[in-house]
């Protein structure tokens, strides 16, 4: 009977001992990770405001294939959440504030635990963007006691965070290196006046000079109040790939004939209606040599001829409010003669 007594007391000491080491740990905690990503800030940025896409790179799912995902009907911005169920229990997650381009405040509730703060925070770094996931709350006693058995935060919570940097990381660099060409076949194109810059070039430099010059023109046309008529283009003159050279215009078309400055380098051109092989890129600019093999195969491949008339790359949509590259659409027009 002394044996049992003894054994109970002994029991009794061991959980005040426990519940004293548990008790006098610390209240709260927090848990950090940044990696530097090569691409730009919005791409992250968007992709990381939509719950929707953690799926995609969300390390959860590599510790439990089995989770399912709830998903209401906003999961993008400020008011935000989704929901999901595993072999661990039930959780869900809030927006509570998205700051575009720099952070996202978030509420986690896990089981029965106290609710923590998932935070983000954004920064423009000369390779990219630094990109910070954290996460922070109080511990009650119950909590304090799980992770003494179970581990800290930052034993549990850290490497997981680590790993789903690393994913997001892949999954952003791909998107943005994803594309499509399509050769849209015979059409008529338009043509119309517009204004332009001319330079002569190296073909392996066009990706530089390009932007340097048609923001000049860009800014004649808003300086001057010319009313556009259109997406900007590129009018390829010569292309010389033996000796890596090309001559070219950077164009803005316009609604009607402009008489532009005699001390502008900017002038005025027509290009008359002309029949063309249409063909089209979704995605980056680096690919553009693709859409061009695409259109010049059509052609031999169905016989067509090619006239001395128009080459021109129209940038159908501005990539200055779609950040992702993946999203530009570029489509380029080579006069061929009418049946």
């Amino acid at each position: 009977m002394k044996i049992i007594k003894y054994f109970l007391f002994l029991i009794l000491i061991v959980i005040i001992a426990v519940s004293i080491y548990v008790a006098i740990q610390p209240n709260d905690y927090e848990v950090t990770r940044t990696r530097t990503i090569n691409t730009s800030l919005p791409i992250i940025y968007d992709n990381i405001n939509d719950y929707k896409n953690w799926e995609n790179w969300g390390p959860w799912q590599e510790e439990d294939p089995s989770m399912t995902f709830n998903y209401p009907e906003n999961t993008v911005g400020e008011g935000a959440g989704y929901s999901w169920e595993g072999k661990d229990g039930k959780g869900k997650m809030e927006t509570v504030s998205a700051i575009k381009n720099k952070s996202l405040d978030q509420k986690l509730t896990f089981g029965d635990f106290e609710p923590s703060d998932v935070y983000w925070r954004l920064k423009e770094v000369e390779n990219g963007t630094e990109v910070t996931w954290g996460m922070k709350g109080n511990k009650n006693f119950f909590f304090k006691l799980y992770t003494t058995f179970a581990g800290s935060m930052e034993k549990n919570v850290g490497p997981m965070y680590e790993r789903g940097l690393e994913k997001l990381d892949s999954v952003v660099i791909a998107s943005t290196k994803k594309y499509s060409v399509e050769v849209n076949g015979i059409t008529q194109h338009s043509g119309g006046f517009y204004i332009y810059n001319t330079a002569s070039s190296k073909i392996s430099e066009l990706e530089n000079k390009i932007p340097e010059m048609l923001p000049k023109v860009g800014m004649y046309a808003a300086k001057n109040k010319i009313t556009t008529a259109g997406m900007p283009f590129i009018y390829y003159h010569e292309w010389d790939e033996e000796n890596n050279a090309t001559i070219f215009s950077s164009c803005i078309p316009t609604t009607e004939k402009v008489i532009t400055n005699r001390e502008s380098d900017i002038l005025t051109g027509q290009i008359q209606s002309f029949t063309a092989v249409k063909a089209t890129l979704k995605g980056d600019y680096s690919n553009m040599e693709k859409v061009w093999e695409a259109a010049i195969k059509y052609i031999q491949d169905n016989g067509l001829e090619e006239t001395d008339g128009p080459r021109l790359e129209v940038f159908a949509n501005d990539p200055g409010l779609l950040p992702n590259p993946a999203d530009w659409i570029t489509e380029i027009y080579i006069a061929v003669k009418s049946e």
